[in-house]
């Protein structure tokens, strides 16, 4: 669970990591924004300042010049900021509705420190280079300041007209202080929505770990069974209840496994020890007696025998080497196997039918296991007399094995359970021949290794039909 609790810290810091990037790129753009049309603004307005005084103030002489240049500022109102606007004659004196901060009218309630100070900030005002610059006047403060020449008939006249900044600054400070409350509150809500989201991920998750933890308990019960949107955490949940689905299906039937095999390998082992027990109940057994052991104790040990192999190929299947294929002669392959099957059947018959000139590539030794694996089965239940047929017929790229009798038959309810591992039809009916059940289970394996198929229907004869399908050309 532990995990579980970082994973949401971490969706949670990753949602308010996310949110913090966006709100400071966001920060940046309104306030460089904000602070760049306050800069055009200002710059805008100095120029227009600038337009209006030099149409105001021709440049003609000197003292036609200053009379305009007083007649001009003379004429300009109040403004909200102090405006400063200046025109230098030339060679006369600077002329300015600010006469204090250009130092053009001296102020005896300064001290020499704050006049020389004054002083220096004039002259940097008054000297400033033409076109845009910045300079700091005393009880203004930072300024933007637009300076002109014009060349006229008796020198070059300097016109000047400065704008406080700090209205601008303000006016971006309180941008900046309202963005940053407003980022801090959204973090705030990032923080909170990112661990609603973070625990609404992770919730799935850790039920999911519960069940997990109840499974490695041994307890396939519990299931996910997650509702909600038919998103990928459902996907997850879903996928994770078949899986389940699966294991407890697969225990179930390895447990179902385990006890067929205890039983099957049990009952041959309690004959022969029941044998040698009585055998060596007499002190002096004859040798009738000791044949009659030594042949039913070695049957007992057949039957185990056959069971080990049958368990060992069942095991193997799917592995590489389990097949090694070869091109069959199908009429002459089928041929063989009844011929070798004939002396086994009895008093049954058993016919070959119809079978197409094919040449089959699969393996012959699994293919013959198979096929006398069926049709073993079909001469185990039929009456004395009864028929089993083996044929084969083409379709298309796949040919079909068939095996025929006209015994009982197979319900059709448990024709998909005949070829599961220790199978029976009737639970309290004994097993024909000492099989163990896995006959028809190994026929299965061996078609499924092949990339074909087996299944049971109705006979023509009246009995079972065992189809076993295979590609001709392998898999």
């Amino acid at each position: 669970m532990s995990s579980l609790a970082g994973l949401r810290l971490r969706i949670t810091l990753l949602v308010a990591g996310v949110v913090a990037v966006c709100l400071g790129a966001g920060f940046l753009a309104v306030y460089r924004g904000t602070a760049t049309r306050l800069g055009d603004s200002t710059d805008h307005g100095l120029h227009e300042d600038m337009a209006a005084m030099r149409a105001a103030v021709p440049a003609r002489s000197s003292a036609q010049i200053e009379r305009a240049a007083r007649d001009y500022i003379a004429r300009q109102g109040l403004r909200a900021t102090r405006h400063v606007l200046f025109v230098t004659p030339p060679g006369g004196t600077p002329i300015t509705n600010e006469p204090e901060l250009l130092n053009t009218a001296a102020d005896s309630d300064d001290s020499p420190a704050q006049l020389h100070e004054e002083a220096e900030d004039a002259r940097a005002v008054l000297g400033a280079p033409a076109g845009l610059s910045k300079r700091v006047l005393p009880g203004v403060g930072p300024v933007r300041l637009l300076v002109t020449d014009v060349p006229t008939a008796g020198g070059t006249a300097r016109f000047g007209v400065a704008e406080p900044t700090g209205p601008a600054e303000r006016a971006e400070s309180t941008v900046k202080n309202a963005f940053l409350l407003a980022g801090a509150l959204g973090m705030l809500a990032a923080l909170g929505g990112g661990l609603l989201v973070a625990s609404r991920i992770s919730a799935p998750l850790r039920r999911m770990a519960r069940v997990a933890a109840r499974v490695d308990a041994g307890d396939l019960t519990p299931r996910m069974e997650l509702g909600g949107p038919h998103d990928e955490v459902r996907v997850l949940a879903h996928s994770f209840d078949q899986m389940l689905e699966r294991l407890e299906g697969a225990f179930a039937r390895q447990n179902a496994f385990v006890a067929d095999a205890s039983h099957e390998l049990r009952t041959p082992l309690t004959i022969a020890r029941g044998q040698l027990e009585v055998l060596a109940m007499s002190d002096h057994p004859s040798r009738q007696e000791i044949r009659h052991v030594e042949g039913v104790v070695r049957t007992e040990i057949d039957r185990m025998a056959r069971l080990v192999e049958d368990l060992l190929l069942l095991t193997h299947a799917g592995e590489d080497g389990f097949l090694r294929p070869e091109p069959i002669d199908l009429p002459e392959f089928l041929r063989g196997i009844a011929d070798s099957m004939r002396p086994t059947v009895a008093d049954r018959r058993l016919e070959l039918g119809a079978i197409p000139p094919i040449v089959l590539d699969a393996d012959p030794d699994r293919m013959a296991q198979a096929l006398r694996n069926l049709l073993s089965n079909a001469i185990a239940h039929v009456e004395p007399g009864g028929l089993a047929r083996l044929s084969a017929e083409a379709r298309g790229e796949r040919v079909r094995l068939i095996v025929d009798d006209d015994g009982p038959g197979i319900p059709a309810g448990a024709r998909g359970r005949i070829f599961d591992r220790f199978a029976r039809l009737d639970a309290s009916r004994a097993r024909d021949g000492g099989g163990a059940g896995l006959g028809l289970s190994i026929v299965k394996v061996i078609a499924v290794a092949h990339g074909g198929g087996v299944w049971a229907e109705d006979s023509p004869q009246g009995g079972a039909r065992f189809i076993l399908e295979l590609r001709i050309n392998g898999r």
